[in-house]
């Protein structure tokens, strides 16, 4: 099974490699943007921004609502997980 964990993008470290910095969870980890800047979006204009990170890439933009939603969904399955 695949899973895509929401970020907010928080930085831009490298407009040419489009590598930027995004924070989920209190967790900072650099992924690339490359596949979302090849539907024409501006790096800088996503900051801020909520995305779906898939082994090292941001997949695609989504709202913040749905962001934590996701997240929520993701602590809840630690929980019973950890109860296990």
């Amino acid at each position: 099974m695949c899973l895509g964990v929401p970020a907010q993008i928080v930085e831009i470290v490298d407009p040419e490699q489009a590598l930027a910095i995004g924070q989920s969870g209190g967790i900072q980890r650099q992924f690339s943007l490359a596949l979302i800047q090849s539907q024409g979006l501006d790096l800088k204009s996503l900051i801020g921004t909520w995305v779906i990170v898939h082994v090292g890439f941001a997949m695609a933009v989504i709202d913040e609502a749905q962001a934590l939603d996701d997240l929520a969904l993701l602590a809840s399955m630690q929980e019973e997980a950890d109860d296990a």
